[in-house]
């Protein structure tokens, strides 16, 4: 591998400070593209062309085009724990490892999910909107009810780091029963919080918050969608802070309309950024955010630096702190 000070480290966005100090302190030449919004793919694909490793967000698509033209990089890191962004197996096919920056926002992102779930149970962001528009007037005792979450049923699909974070405040905080629908078994949280694994059909028949925390990828794209949202109970909440692909907007806002489903809490649409005029923005028992997951002083600094780390130890030592492919790093 070349020396520290010949390594040209590309970083596509102004990430915090903490990472890029750290690739800097080892000597590797950084060039941080400093820019408000993501590069085009030109734009990208012609400073890669310059780089030896590269350091992306989500925002910037690493697919078959892009890495047969850039097979020269020899590691990229991924600012973020998702990476659908990522054509990975063509990164394998070329030797190239793939780093991503898992567990650091893991309770960043629960807490979002949590809050969601608490803002369409209560109607806040709905209530909140009548305010500003001089619509708060006299008591009605029958108007704007929400519901309990109490002792409810909280379904999580794809319980891994997040969704075990999600539970964990569902269940200490409002007793709730867990149930989950994961390609593997979770047995921690299978003893810790008593969760139980149910297929898809009952998890989406027995919950009473749905929660999604699941990779984006052919199996999970648009698995919540009309049929889905039909086994629901009437009374359900669904929350989607993973990927927008995961759920089939149209599908959910014809439920919410419908009443085939209680509420919606997004921290991810699809397609992203959502229009200023979508319904779902409107509607009484929905709650969205601009995919702020991971929006903490404390998981954005984290993530800097992990994302750092996984280069900085394929240099040193030819291993990364969390590597998508590892059977890459056993050729080198």
């Amino acid at each position: 591998m070349s020396s520290n000070q010949s390594v040209k480290v590309l970083v596509t966005r102004d990430i915090p400070q903490i990472g890029v100090d750290l690739l800097r302190k080892e000597g590797y030449d950084v060039t941080v593209m400093g820019y408000d919004k993501p590069l085009t793919a030109d734009e990208l694909l012609q400073a890669a062309k310059k780089a030896d490793a590269l350091l992306c967000l989500g925002s910037n698509k690493i697919d078959e085009v892009f890495l047969h033209e850039c097979k020269h990089l020899q590691v990229i890191s991924q600012f973020a724990v998702g990476y659908d962004n990522i054509n990975v197996p063509v990164a394998t096919k070329l030797g190239i490892p793939v780093g991503n920056t898992p567990e650091v926002l893991s309770d960043a992102t629960a807490d979002i999910a949590f809050g969601l779930m608490i803002a369409v149970s209560r109607k806040f962001f709905y209530l909140h909107n009548t305010i500003s528009k001089g619509e708060w007037g006299f008591f009605q005792p029958k108007k704007n009810l929400g519901i309990e979450l109490k002792n409810k049923t909280l379904g999580v699909f794809g319980l891994g780091r997040i969704g075990t974070e999600m539970a964990r405040r569902c269940k200490g905080a409002y007793h709730m029963t867990v149930i989950y629908h994961s390609r593997n078994r979770n047995v921690q949280a299978e003893k810790e919080l008593n969760a139980k694994w149910v297929s898809f059909d009952e998890l989406l028949q027995q919950s009473d918050v749905l929660s999604v925390h699941s990779v984006l990828s052919e199996e999970t794209k648009g698995i919540f969608n009309k049929a889905a949202f039909g086994k629901m109970k009437p009374s359900a909440i669904f929350i989607n802070t993973s990927r927008g692909g995961v759920h089939n907007e149209a599908d959910l806002i014809d439920a919410l309309t419908t009443k085939t489903i209680w509420g919606a809490g997004l921290d991810v649409t699809n397609p992203e950024p959502m229009q200023k005029d979508n319904p779902l923005l409107f509607m009484e028992n929905a709650a969205v955010l601009p995919h702020i997951g991971s929006g903490t002083v404390e998981a954005r600094n984290a993530m800097s630096q992990l994302a750092a780390e996984n280069i900085i130890a394929f240099y040193k030592t030819g291993t990364m702190k969390n590597c998508l492919n590892p059977e890459v790093l056993l050729r080198k």
